[in-house]
């Protein structure tokens, strides 16, 4: 039986060779391991032709070109040199392509991402296409390594350093035009005329490359470079804050690069590549990526259950624009909004049009596209138009008989297969269903704010919601982009559950003396994008009243809010929309915020530094850890991999430790549990380890169970 191959040569009658990528039984193309032989038997058979003129690479697939290299070959590594030993394997297969002695052209549509880049980096010239998922970029930072085929050798003598530099830290990846200014690609043309562009590339033979901007030959000097790996380092850590290695190799690598000008820079690539394999961080960090991943295979199965064609959003506020914005510019989705007023609706069709603004002004978009997008968004002041929706959102305010007459609304306006979707962050989705008359289509879709960012959405489903519902619900939530995962209709659902006792900490924190951009500091230190006090501004201190209490009467002392934060509200302090909370921000819209002194006085404090930072993150981490355990305990969410995932894209739970669960099994289950009972001791019960992690400490017992060092199989359910 022949074995179908990933890599396929065909000769033209010009002379000019077309290896095609299309690996079998895969829907993008990801690098494999046992790729290189293949790969090599071309170069070979192509080096035997004497009249070639050159080599194009091609994809096979629709919309990806090679979307990196396959991830599951770093989990057979048990050590460093094994690691290293894959680099070392793509660096000379790469290195064998480029010594070629003929022009070889990379022929670029979709994903061009990792290990796709460093194949096309290899080549004398790259050319892609306009399709609207055409990127180009080397994303490896974001699992905690650097690219390890040569791309942080390769990448900075084409673009130069600086421009380099910025694509390797950050795993940013780049549009076609992007792509083409800084001198990453050579040509950017319609997806029809691709081949025969290439074709024309490689007659035309090796042109001289375009000389670097100034600006980056003068950072390729002495002085240039100790400047610009000075403020590359300030400027990544300034965000990593220490905790992600690979940002200090990577700054290692490529400056050895640059100044030894020799093999040194490939060596010290390869290195550095099988180190950040075996270190903690990098593998969360892949642990999260095969959670997702796993996640979006289970509910792919699903993917033939029709999700909505057409979407209706009630509310025209921060909410509803949000989620009507996505769904008409993520998903495709015609969208009808209800507001009271027409005030309500300018504002959401306001918040599309400024956001598609942003996208023309970055030339993301054309100003016909944009409008396109619009013309999906529709409103008006009654229920004209929702006739035939398969699902209507809900984003009015958190008022129960509200959202119950919404949904008699809905009932009586819509088809009886209309879903009736909530976006409440708090109230229960089994009240609000109490007086449907459908109420097996009634459920929960938690959106994060701003809608248009936030990658998470919780679905609720309640005691009577139907499994089709659930389905769509997901569907739906996919289609617009977003990462769905379903949670128990339980007071703050999952993602609010955890973070209140959190929030609830570190107010404790300043109460009991701390100042509040220490506490703040000291959280984004441990490696959350911002601190408590930050994102209850960003949120609004309004909206976080409303969830607290119902929380505090749900569960009990451990979500009390101390009665000192009535008087933040009462003193008119919403947040960042008012420009005033715990911190104040400037008029204009400045980034700049400091903290307002008089807050002190209203709670009846002088701040100090009365705690480490290690102390003050450990004791707002300990409640969020143990409230997490409760939360699987209690079935509000489905798995550990659920917890992880949520707790990551919905408030940022630093990705390096890999979700609430991955922490604590890989920190020890026995020491949280010794942390949260000396902590008890110190401040009180509320510190009280749970029956969960009692059990677990007691038997021994994990959430995971872990085959290798990076790839979690599967995980004990609640």
């Amino acid at each position: 039986m022949t074995i179908p191959l990933a890599f396929n040569l065909n000769y033209r009658l010009d002379h000019v060779a077309v290896v095609t990528i299309d690996v079998p039984g895969d829907k993008m193309n990801t690098l494999k391991a046992q790729f290189a032989s293949e790969l090599q038997a071309v170069i070979r058979e192509a080096r035997s032709h004497r009249q070639l003129a050159g080599i194009i690479l091609i994809s096979g697939k629709r919309d990806s070109f090679i979307a990196g290299a396959d991830i599951n070959m770093i989990a057979g590594c048990q050590t460093a040199q094994q690691a290293q030993a894959l680099s070392e394997q793509g660096q000379r297969v790469m290195q064998e392509l480029a010594d070629l002695p003929f022009p070889v052209v990379a022929a670029i549509n979709g994903a061009c991402l990792g290990g796709g880049l460093e194949l096309a980096l290899a080549c004398d010239k790259r050319i892609c296409t306009t399709h609207e998922k055409t990127r180009l970029g080397l994303p490896e930072v974001q699992l905690g390594l650097l690219p390890g085929s040569g791309g942080t050798q390769r990448l900075p003598q084409l673009i130069g350093p600086s421009r380099a530099l910025d694509m390797i830290l950050t795993g940013r990846a780049l549009r076609p035009h992007q792509a083409l200014r800084i001198g990453l690609v050579d040509d950017v043309v319609a997806e029809s005329i691709l081949l025969e562009s290439a074709v024309k590339m490689v007659l035309q033979g090796v042109l001289k490359r375009q000389p670097w901007p100034l600006s980056e030959r003068l950072l390729n000097t002495p002085l240039g470079r100790q400047f610009l790996f000075s403020l590359a380092g300030k400027k990544a850590q300034a965000k990593a804050q220490g905790n992600y290695p690979a940002i200090e190799r990577i700054l290692t690598v490529v400056k050895t690069g640059l100044e030894q000008k020799n093999r040194s820079g490939y060596i010290a690539e390869a290195r550095a590549f099988g180190e950040l394999v075996m270190t903690p961080e990098s593998g969360s960090l892949r642990h999260i990526f095969f959670a997702i991943s796993e996640m979006k295979r289970e509910q792919s199965h699903d993917e033939n259950t029709r999700s909505s064609d057409k979407l209706g959003v009630l509310g025209g506020g921060l909410m509803g624009g949000g989620i009507a914005s996505v769904a008409a510019t993520k998903a495709g989705l015609p969208v009808r909004i209800k507001d009271i007023n027409t005030k309500g609706i300018n504002h959401a069709l306001k918040y599309s049009w400024d956001l598609l603004g942003r996208k023309v002004k970055r030339r993301h978009i054309t100003p016909a596209q944009r409008n396109q997008q619009m013309a999906l968004i529709s409103g008006g002041t009654d229920y004209r138009g929702f006739g035939g929706l398969d699902l209507v959102i809900e984003a009015v305010f958190e008022d129960l008989t509200l959202k119950q007459q919404m949904v008699s609304d809905i009932e009586n306006n819509c088809d009886e297969q209309t879903i009736f979707a909530s976006n409440t962050s708090s109230l229960s989705i089994g009240a609000i269903a109490a007086h449907a008359m459908r109420p097996q289509q009634v459920i929960g879709l938690h959106f994060f704010s701003p809608v248009d960012k936030m990658p998470l959405v919780e679905i609720i489903p309640h005691a009577e919601t139907a499994q089709q519902t659930i389905t769509r619900s997901v569907a739906l939530a996919r289609k617009m982009g977003k990462t769905p995962i379903v949670v128990a209709d339980s007071a703050g659902f999952y993602v609010n559950r955890i973070l209140a006792p959190y929030i609830n900490e570190a107010l404790q924190c300043v109460l009991e003396g701390e100042a509040i951009d220490r506490v703040d500091k000291a959280l984004v230190k441990f490696g959350f994008p911002v601190g408590p006090f930050q994102l209850l501004d960003e949120v609004g201190i309004d909206v976080g009243s409303k969830i607290l209490p119902i929380m505090a009467e749900a569960f009990g002392e451990r979500f009390a809010v101390p009665s000192v934060f009535e008087r933040v509200l009462a003193d008119g302090r919403k947040g960042k929309k008012s420009k005033r909370g715990f911190y104040l921000y400037p008029a204009g819209g400045g980034r700049k915020r400091k903290i307002d002194k008089q807050i002190y006085k209203l709670l009846q404090v002088t701040p100090g530094a009365r705690q480490t930072p290690q102390q003050i993150a450990e004791r707002c981490l300990m409640m969020m850890l143990n409230e997490a355990a409760r939360a699987l305990d209690e079935g509000v969410i489905k798995s550990p991999r659920d917890g992880d995932i949520g707790a990551i894209l919905g408030i940022g739970f630093p990705p390096f430790l890999g979700g609430p669960f991955r922490y604590m099994e890989q920190y020890g289950i026995a020491r949280i549990v010794n942390i949260l009972t000396s902590l008890s001791q110190q401040h009180g019960a509320r510190f009280t380890p749970c029956q969960r992690l009692q059990g677990m400490y007691s038997d021994d017992e994990k959430f995971y169970k872990i085959d290798s060092q990076d790839n979690t199989h599967s995980s004990s359910a609640g």
